[in-house]
């Protein structure tokens, strides 16, 4: 909603006369403590590398982003040595799938199903959270899935125009292993956490504190000595429960964490980190009570936990006001860590935690692409010499990314520009003035409607079937337009509002709307006032409609046929407003779909179709949480599907005092250069981030007092801080007196 519409580094393992494998790996996985397991019998199951879905998977349907597969990239010469899957040096997890490698550069696929975004290992299994759910393997070569009991999501494909579906494993967030048990393992999903006991061959759903929204990030688990479960949540911090206390509760422990400023709720914790000491013969000691150490996603801190005051302290603080830790891993007296473009290890022992680079593990990782052609997301590092089984396991690799954005549409990058309102387009006179700021203030980009709020096509079609469900209103020669913004260099984007369309609503007697269940009619939101009530001036139409999705599609393809440099939707989510929201039937929703993979199936759906980069504006809120609450806009999986993303941060949308400390003039700052640092960081780095800029006075109370020339410029001068991915400067009504 935007308002007033309503309102090549050198191989490091082949340099042995500088560093030689053998004291390479020691000096990395030497003394891991690690969250590596006792032993535990475990199972061998059946190889499950066949079937992939593709449900989770755009990068075979994402023609920027194809890759050659690694065994293309190996030389006629270079042979893998016959190495058994389990004793490969360091094993890798990517979107590829999972990868066996020695210090030559010599690899084997060892898993395909899916892409792998965390490893781990104890002495009898080997477990991965994969995009298809978690895996298990007792060697590396036979996989069986372990998802009993863990709910499932259904993703809807339309093609040729017949329906079918793909259902797997909802996402998980995190999977972690009871250091003293290894049968006893913890997963979450977006909603809810799961414990299993016999390691993942069933789970049981032990819920969540009641939050008014999803957003889990990080789960643990250890005996204190009863057994603990641990969660992390996006916008209200950490919380623990016993599950096997009569009557189980999830309890708040945020003491001593950092909050989000002016919020009162502990800022998103990243990692949960639960370790065992060693005894005196180097064994794990499983009778003990565990360690806990934390990180933070947007802030560089970590914490140790007292179990017996429930209260965290600062261990390490990074410098600067916005930073990414994550992937803990304790080894002996030292905590190893991942932030952004760097490794380091600080000492748990030393009064001052001396901080120390870990540039071995930093080249290594920025080996991988080199030698196997994948982006690593996880890594276990192994030093089998001399008897020891020493570890590291690491994930969220992406942050020692050399370069981010990994198979996104460059053409996207780097463009500022503004909305055009398409009546101020039809004519050079009314053009000109647009124009003119443009050059005078150094952009090169238009975002101009072609499916506007209303369901209007603001262009004449060529294709008769997108005539059939829509209806043309004052067309924009387009072929002119696009001829002129491609002669001045501008960057042109056509926006296509999606499921907010009354005038499709309205077509074959109502079939594509929304449906009100209490009134068996077309819904419409509606609030109360002086006891009447009042209706929004908004009509919905289904999200889960293949045939709302088809002609979505159909009109994105010919506008990029005809020009447009970008599609940009708008409005892609489900209606927020009104008191009769419970009310809400969609009729085209199949069993097993929620909102979420709704919105997944219609990208899907388009990415199949457009050779484009494709653009999404969502909510300010969806941009700065973990979460994709009320709107199905949850970063982390539209983002594999996306190539911008643009949160509408607008100050005035907020609650009036959030970052409003002082100096207060400083609240558009501070909003957009945390705000697109943190849609960044849930996008894992993968996205480009561009923001729409308020450039419009709204009548609340933050604004009456600040709102200026000076409150638009320093939002610009927080995006452009933030890394500056591009900006588009939002005024419903075409002006722009005010930006700078």
């Amino acid at each position: 909603m935007h308002l007033l519409k309503r309102t090549n580094i050198l191989f490091i393992f082949l340099i042995f006369g500088i560093i030689p494998f053998s004291l390479n790996a020691q000096t990395i996985a030497s003394g891991s403590q690690a969250r590596k397991t006792g032993s535990q019998s475990g199972k061998t199951g059946t190889n499950s590398q066949s079937g992939k879905s593709s449900a989770d998977s755009p990068s075979q349907e994402n023609s920027s982003a194809q890759k050659k597969s690694p065994a293309q990239n190996k030389s006629p010469e270079q042979k893998s040595p016959p190495i058994a899957p389990a004793d490969w040096p360091f094993i890798i997890g990517a979107d590829e799938g999972l990868y066996g490698m020695d210090q030559n550069g010599n690899s084997a696929q060892l898993w395909t199903a899916g892409s792998v975004q965390k490893i781990l290992h104890t002495d009898s299994s080997w477990f991965i959270r994969s995009s298809e759910g978690i895996f298990s393997s007792t060697d590396l070569v036979n996989w069986e899935k372990r998802s009993e009991g863990l709910p499932v999501k259904t993703i809807k494909l339309f093609q040729d125009g017949k329906k079918s579906f793909v259902q797997t494993v909802q996402e998980i967030k995190d999977l972690e292993i009871n250091p003293a048990n290894s049968e006893i393992l913890v997963c979450a999903t977006k909603d809810n956490v799961y414990l299993s006991r016999n390691g993942g061959l069933s789970w049981k759903n032990i819920g969540a504190p009641s939050f008014r929204t999803n957003g889990i990030k990080a789960v643990g688990v250890g005996n204190f000595p009863d057994l603990t479960v641990f969660l992390s949540h996006s916008i209200y911090g950490l919380f623990y429960i016993n599950p096997d206390a009569v009557s189980p509760q999830w309890t708040e422990l945020n003491d001593g964490l950092e909050t989000l400023e002016t919020t009162g709720n502990a800022d998103e914790v990243s990692d949960i980190a639960v370790v065992l000491p060693f005894t005196a013969n180097g064994a794990a000691d499983s009778y003990a009570i565990p360690s806990v150490y934390v990180s933070q996603t947007f802030r560089s801190r970590i914490y140790s936990l007292d179990w017996n005051a429930k209260r965290f302290s600062l261990l390490w603080k990074g410098d600067g006001t916005f930073g990414t830790v994550d992937s803990l891993e304790v080894k002996n007296d030292r905590l190893l860590f991942i932030r952004e473009g760097a490794a380091a290890d600080l000492s748990l022992t030393d009064p001052l935690h001396a901080l120390l680079p870990r540039t071995d593990i930093l080249d290594l990782v920025h080996s991988i692409p080199e030698q196997l052609n994948v982006r690593p997301a996880s890594l276990i590092i192994q030093d089998k010499k001399n008897g020891g089984a020493d570890e590291t396991a690491l994930s969220e690799l992406w942050l020692l990314d050399k370069e981010n954005l990994a198979g996104r549409d460059k053409r996207a990058m780097n463009h500022e520009g503004l909305y055009l309102p398409v009546n101020h387009a039809m004519d050079s006179e009314s053009l000109k003035p647009y124009l003119d700021i443009i050059s005078e203030r150094g952009l090169d980009m238009i975002v101009i409607d072609m499916k506007d709020d209303y369901g209007r096509l603001r262009f004449t079609p060529n294709n008769p079937a997108i005539a059939e469900k829509g209806r043309v209103f004052r067309p924009l020669d387009i072929d002119t337009f696009l001829a002129g913004m491609k002669a001045r260099g501008i960057y042109t984007a056509a926006r296509i509002v999606v499921f907010k369309d009354p005038e499709l609503a309205k077509r074959a007697e109502e079939k594509y709307a929304i449906w009100d269940a209490a009134s068996n009619k077309a819904w419409t939101g509606y609030y109360m006032e002086d006891g009447e009530k009042k209706f929004y001036d908004e009509q919905w139409v289904d999200p889960y409609s293949e045939e709302v999705w088809e002609y979505i599609a159909a009109t994105a393809e010919e506008l990029h046929s005809r020009g447009f440099d970008e599609i940009q939707f708008d409005y892609i989510r489900f209606p927020t407003d009104g008191i009769n929201l419970s009310n809400i039937k969609c009729r085209a929703q199949d069993p097993g779909m929620d909102m979420e993979s709704a919105i997944v199936s219609f990208l899907r759906h388009i990415r199949r179709r457009i050779d484009a980069p494709i653009s999404i504006d969502i909510y300010g809120a969806n941009g700065w949480y973990r979460t994709g609450a009320r709107t199905g806009q949850e970063v982390e999986l539209l983002a594999p599907w996306v190539d911008v993303i643009s949160p509408m941060y607008y100050p005035s949308h907020f609650e009036q005092d959030f970052l409003a400390q002082s100096p207060a003039e400083m609240r558009p700052y501070r909003i957009y250069f945390q705000g697109t640092q943190r849609t960044s960081r849930i996008g894992r780095g993968r996205i480009i981030v561009r923001p729409y800029v308020q450039a419009f006075y709204l009548n609340v109370s933050y604004d009456r007092k600040y709102y200026d020339t000076d409150y638009v410029r320093r939002e610009v001068e927080g995006v452009r801080a933030a890394g500056n991915g591009g900006l588009t400067y939002w005024n419903n009504s075409g002006r722009y007196d005010d930006i700078p």
